[in-house]
C-alpha cells in the first residue's frame, strides 16, 4: 500500500498544503481536513495546493479539490493548484475544470503569482 502524506505551512500571505501519494477515496478525507484547517487560519485565504507529487487522483479526490475551490471562493480568497504535466493535469483538462482552477507548474511560480 502506498503512503499518502499531507502537510501544510505558511509562506508569506499564503498557506501551502502539499500532498504526496495517490489521492483516492481512502485518503481524500485527510487532505480535505488539512485544507479545512488551512482555511480556518485566515479570513481571506490564499491557499496554494501543491499536487506535484500526486501521481493519481480519483473522483473522490477531485471532489475534494472542487470543494476547496468553493470554500476559498466563498471566503473571497484565492486557490492556486500546483500541478505538473501528468494524470492530475489531464484529469482537470478532460473534466473542463482547468477553466475554473488557477494552476502553476511549480511552487515557486504559485507563490510568485500570489
Amino acid at each position: 500500500m502506498a503512503v499518502f502524506e499531507v502537510r501544510s505551512w505558511h509562506r508569506g500571505p499564503c498557506v501551502v498544503v502539499r500532498a504526496a501519494g495517490e489521492l483516492d477515496m481512502a485518503v481524500a478525507p485527510r487532505l480535505d481536513a488539512e485544507i479545512g484547517r488551512a482555511l480556518d487560519l485566515a479570513e481571506c485565504p490564499c491557499l496554494v495546493l501543491d499536487l506535484t507529487e500526486v501521481p493519481f487522483c480519483d473522483s473522490v479526490g477531485l471532489g475534494v479539490l472542487v470543494s476547496a475551490l468553493t470554500r476559498v471562493r466563498d471566503a473571497h480568497g484565492r486557490l492556486i493548484l500546483v500541478v505538473r504535466p501528468g494524470m492530475v493535469a489531464r484529469l482537470l483538462t478532460i473534466t473542463n475544470l482547468d477553466r475554473y482552477f488557477e494552476t502553476r507548474g511549480s511552487l515557486r511560480e504559485a507563490l510568485a503569482a500570489a
